[in-house]
């Protein structure tokens, strides 16, 4: 029989325990923890895990977390893995209970992620409530800088949880954007709760939500047309190729919640992607400036969409590398305006035996009262869907 407790805030000791740890064949912890004994042993998960696994039905064992067992804990973990009868769980008050209890925040308000041993951030998750509370470890204060380094520092607010019911407690706030990480010692517990101070703009952006040099846009219509095709999934990570003014990868972001790298490598362009990613809010986004196939093989994510949507003659000739670069089940989507670079797209695609789909978009707009026919410049689409 398996008992999986937690041992509250504070200390790594058993003091918030009420009721007898004797009656235990065996106590397991992690390292961390003060007790000494001789039916105690300090485990590491894996390990911990292991033995549970294999003498459950021979001992009675205490599994001793930090926290609370049912908040972001390997206690959870190894209990799903147990049969019912066989384990027991025990409560404690978490650190997210705790703060939030401290502050007055119902949680209700609040989202919660944890970036403990973790660099992925569930953008589904993060900034979308009005509160985003986060476990940490001594990376995570560096990995929020980078993710919302197109954010003002007014954007957000942050209280940190510094060693929570320790007698060493801190509950104050701190400028997260600016932060000096050599401050605290962030290999001690810490927590951070991030409220949102902006409103979201909508998910589908009109033309004007963009700065733009002319003619360096991909309208409305196309953008819907090039996300539908691109088949987005939450926290994918997407290539925006010669990206203009940003306008695909932001509402990417904005609507399906995606990671993004724009490539783009005009100065001026640049300036306006930079002005639009911090319009619009835009989290864990590059943003490269120079020619896109000099960073080709110097990215160590996997980007599992990618978009062509510019870039020249040199990026075409590179579409059979970034299909080698794509993730498996990955898509690469191609606009092309001209013939002479769609011809070139399709030639470099039959040369490598690429499968692909073409599709030709058009669309007339008619201005004033309908007397007025206004073709807008035909759009080709190369899709292909790697295997």
């Amino acid at each position: 029989m398996v008992t999986i407790a937690g041992n509250g805030m504070g200390e790594y000791d058993f003091s918030n325990l009420d009721f007898d740890i004797s009656k235990f064949d065996k106590v397991i912890c992690d390292s961390n923890f003060l007790e000494d004994g001789k039916n105690i042993l300090k485990l590491k998960y894996k390990q911990a895990k292991e033995y549970i696994l294999q003498n459950y039905e021979k001992e009675k064992i205490l599994y001793v977390v930090t926290g609370s067992p049912l908040f972001y804990s390997a206690g959870t973990i190894i209990a799903k893995k147990l049969p019912k009868d066989r384990v027991k769980i025990i409560n404690n008050t978490s650190s997210k209970s705790y703060l939030l209890e401290k502050l007055f925040i119902s949680e209700t308000d609040v989202n919660t992620i944890s970036l403990h041993g973790r660099v992925d951030i569930d953008l589904t998750k993060f900034l979308q409530n009005k509160y985003t509370f986060i476990l940490c470890d001594k990376f995570t204060i560096s990995r929020l800088k980078t993710a919302l380094c197109y954010f003002e520092a007014n954007s957000i607010s942050t209280i940190l949880g510094y060693k929570l019911g320790f007698n060493e407690e801190k509950i104050e706030k701190i400028d997260l954007l600016n932060f000096d990480e050599h401050l605290l010692d962030l290999t001690a517990p810490f927590v951070l709760l991030i409220k949102k101070e902006f409103k979201n703009k909508n998910i589908i952006s009109e033309d004007i939500e963009f700065e733009t040099q002319r003619g360096m846009i991909t309208k409305k219509y196309k953008r819907q047309l090039t996300l539908q095709n691109l088949n987005l999934q939450a926290n994918n990570l997407l290539w925006d190729i010669g990206a203009g003014s940003g306008s695909c990868a932001i509402e990417a972001f904005k609507r399906y919640k995606v990671k993004t790298i724009l490539f783009e490598k005009n100065k001026t362009r640049i300036d306006f992607i930079k002005q639009n990613l911090k319009n619009h809010y835009v989290i864990d986004t590059k943003l490269l400036s120079g020619e896109a196939q000099d960073f080709f093989q110097t990215l160590k994510e996997t980007p599992q969409r990618i978009f062509v949507g510019g870039g020249g003659i040199e990026v075409i000739k590179q579409l059979p590398k970034l299909y080698e670069i794509l993730d498996e089940k990955g898509i690469l989507l191609i606009n092309a305006i001209t013939l002479k670079h769609l011809n070139l797209m399709l030639t470099v695609l039959n040369e490598a035996k690429i499968e692909y789909e073409v599709y030709s978009i058009s669309l007339t707009t008619y201005k004033g009262k309908l007397d007025l026919v206004e073709p807008e410049r035909q759009l080709f689409q190369i899709k292909v869907n790697k295997k």
